[in-house]
């Protein structure tokens, strides 16, 4: 079971929303599109270091519009560039850190006396690969040909599991998802791990949800895997037939999946069982034979998230007819490398994971795509490089500093909490002194000399990648936990906990501005990244990570009193974002959002205290105009100015843990007192939530 928090954005990839990382980050990233040039002012060269008064519009009233307040002029001269689907903060930053990256990977793939087995020529080759576009347009079809033939030779239910194996290897997500996962009630080991999967569309509720949005969404995917499959040499009607086989077995799947909901709760997705349990689980299905032809015959324990999933999976191999699994199997393979295809594909590819589910409009520059899958596939050995260019060791050392400050703050506000008992209090704070603090980069890189890339077709380097990444997965199985090990990498504009290592950490991509700046006021900085550390430390103590002990082991250790106390406080949140409207009768999920949100409001209060306690007497000037407790809010506040797509905001809604950004930046705030004082709201006005709705847990 996967349990980093992805906390601030969730990425978008391909046919699903994932994870970043097995857990809980800040953003919901945007990964499948990115834009060109924005006409951004924040963080220009005339702008003061911290807030952005350029930003502010001072027509609106803090107190009754505190988002458009911080963020209005920003708004007004950002709108979304034709090739995101939404432009924000991290947007800025993300395109900043991606020159940086192109930078390098010119430099590289220019570099004729590379040392072979580099990192310089791996990554030099691979981003390469990538550009030469005549290639990929000369070459076609040919670098996945074997596979397509593979699968045509498919013949029976033994053919049907063994091409499944073969398709999971090389990352095509076809049937369900296998993969290593830490035992969740025995922190130090790593055993196997099998979920649902085998999706096309973002999220099973596009499968089931009967509204008419969805149900045109749904005639767009099925004539869209239809045109993929007729670009694939498929005549017009076989492919139709095709597509139309292909959504009937995935809606199968869709409705033996658990919810997103549903999965937020870690003790749904842990059930440990021995092969032959999960053999008897699913008779259809020979595991022998799936982990024989994986090259891990030895594996024996497994998490078996959803056992509903495999009950029904196996009854869809016996029931599903041969011709369709080939549908299926083509379709997803072709999915999975329209990206590294000739043109045709990609613009197809893009039509509908772009246009129709995002709303963007273009697409995007080669390059800035060849940057995206070489972080992807490549991401400690690009990360290197970027490090030492691009973040020094003080910066290490000024975030340390920050990260240090907030743990105290936590430390003292659960020593102080009304209503956690004795016994819960010195659990909580046993679990905040085994948090481990990750800061810019690994201490040790990844090796990757089992990954040759050259300057051959890119697909071919693509499918590489992924069976060198499915490998060095599948191989910590059976060993002892790696906590050195990273869910994201260094240029990542994002950060995450991880529950099961009871880690926070940090990429060296989200330590500067707009969130950390060295040059500007202590507030500013509390407000940005000292929000965002408090987010990812309180997301230990959220709905879903409260269930995990210091060790990273799912565990009770709640009172009841306790946890009841808890449970009544987060249903206070639950309700605040089911209140919102994202447009006509679409409402964010408040079940959905609670973990994310759970810890913006407890990532700014700890936030806010420790700037108190830093500022104890010391001077408290006013700068730009603003008292530092109002700078400290319109920092937070400006972190999540946003422009988005009608179409992406409905997916966020739909499938992210994250809620929109125009909430998250006044959510939390107004269910503080301290906003209310610093900008001298009273009863009554929109930024102040009544005593008996008022929201606090930390």
């Amino acid at each position: 079971m996967h349990s980093t928090k992805t906390s601030i954005l969730a990425l978008i990839l391909a046919a699903t929303v994932l994870s970043v990382v097995s857990g809980a980050g800040l953003w919901a990233q945007q990964a499948g599109q990115a834009g060109a040039s924005s006409t951004s002012t924040r963080g220009s060269t005339e702008e003061s270091h911290g807030v952005q008064l350029s930003s502010i519009d001072k027509t609106c009233k803090p107190c009754q519009d505190f988002y458009h307040f911080a963020n209005g002029e920003w708004l007004k001269k950002n709108p979304v560039p034709a090739a995101y689907p939404s432009w924000n903060s991290f947007s800025e930053l993300a395109e900043k850190n991606r020159e940086h990256l192109h930078q390098i990977l010119e430099k590289a793939a220019a570099d004729a006396n590379a040392l072979p087995g580099s990192n310089e020529q791996k990554i030099g080759d691979f981003y390469a690969s990538c550009m030469d576009e005549h290639q990929v347009n000369e070459e076609g079809l040919k670098p996945i040909r074997r596979e397509l033939q593979r699968i045509d030779a498919v013949q029976n239910i033994h053919d049907v599991d063994s091409e499944i194996s073969v398709l999971q290897r090389v990352g095509v997500n076809v049937l369900f998802r296998f993969h290593s996962t830490q035992d969740a009630k025995n922190s130090s080991e790593v055993i196997g791990g099998v979920d649902q999967g085998g999706l096309g569309l973002p999220d099973r509720d596009y499968y089931t949800k009967t509204d008419e949005k969805s149900a045109k969404i749904r005639g767009q995917y099925v004539a869209h895997v239809a045109k993929m499959l007729e670009l694939a040499g498929d005549d017009a009607n076989k492919a139709a037939a095709e597509a139309k086989a292909v959504m009937a077995l995935e809606t199968k799947l869709a409705e033996a999946s658990l919810t997103r909901v549903e999965r937020r709760d870690p003790d749904k997705l842990y059930h440990k069982m021995t092969r032959d349990e999960l053999q008897q689980l699913t008779p259809n299905f020979s595991w022998e034979g799936y982990f024989t032809g994986m090259g891990y015959p030895y594996i024996d324990n497994l998490n078996v998230a959803v056992p509903k999933f495999f009950e029904a999976a196996s009854e869809d191999l016996q029931a599903v007819p041969v011709d369709d699994w080939k549908a299926y199997f083509r379709w997803h393979l072709v999915d999975a490398t329209a990206s590294t295809l000739p043109d045709e594909f990609v613009e197809e590819d893009f039509n509908f994971r772009g246009r129709v589910l995002q709303g963007t409009q273009e697409l995007l520059p080669r390059w800035k795509r060849c940057v995206q899958a070489t972080d992807r596939e490549l991401g400690e050995a690009l990360g290197q490089l970027y490090v030492q260019q691009y973040f020094p060791p003080e910066a290490k050392a000024r975030a340390q500093e920050m990260v240090n400050n907030l743990i105290a703050a936590l430390r003292d506000d659960l020593q102080t909490l009304p209503w956690m008992s004795e016994a819960t209090r010195q659990q909580a704070l046993a679990k905040l002194a085994a948090f481990t603090p990750k800061i810019g980069y690994p201490d040790k890189w990844r090796d990757y000399s089992n990954f040759s890339p050259d300057r051959g077709p890119f697909v071919t380097n693509l499918l590489r990648g992924r069976l060198f990444e499915f490998q060095r997965d599948i191989n910590k199985i059976g060993k002892p936990v790696d906590r050195t090990e990273w869910g994201m990498t260094p240029p990542t504009v994002n950060a995450y906990y991880n529950d099961e290592k009871n880690e926070i950490v940090f990429p060296a991509g989200i330590l500067q501005r707009p969130f950390f700046d060295p040059n500007a006021d202590g507030a500013s900085n509390y407000g940005g990244i000292g929000a965002v550390i408090g987010h990812e430390m309180t997301h230990g103590f959220d709905d879903a990570g409260r269930k995990f002990d210091a060790q990273g082991n799912l565990r009770d250790w709640w009172t009841p009193e306790d946890a009841e106390n808890f449970k009544v406080r987060a249903e206070c949140v639950q309700r605040q974002f089911d209140s919102y409207v994202v447009e006509g009768d679409l409402h964010e999920n408040g079940k959905l959002v609670l973990g994310e949100s759970i810890a913006d409001l407890g990532g700014l209060t700890i936030a806010y205290n420790a700037l108190e306690k830093d500022l104890a007497g010391k001077p408290r000037p006013t700068i730009g105009g603003f008292t530092p407790e109002q700078r400290f809010f319109l920092a937070f506040g400006q972190i999540w100015g946003a422009n988005d797509r009608p179409e992406y905001e409905r997916l966020m809604a739909n499938t992210n843990p994250h809620a929109l950004d125009r909430y998250r930046g006044i959510a939390a705030p107004s269910n503080i007192p301290a906003f209310a004082q610093a900008f001298d709201c009273k009863a009554g006005d929109a930024m102040v939530r009544p005593p008996e709705i008022r929201c606090r847990i930390w």
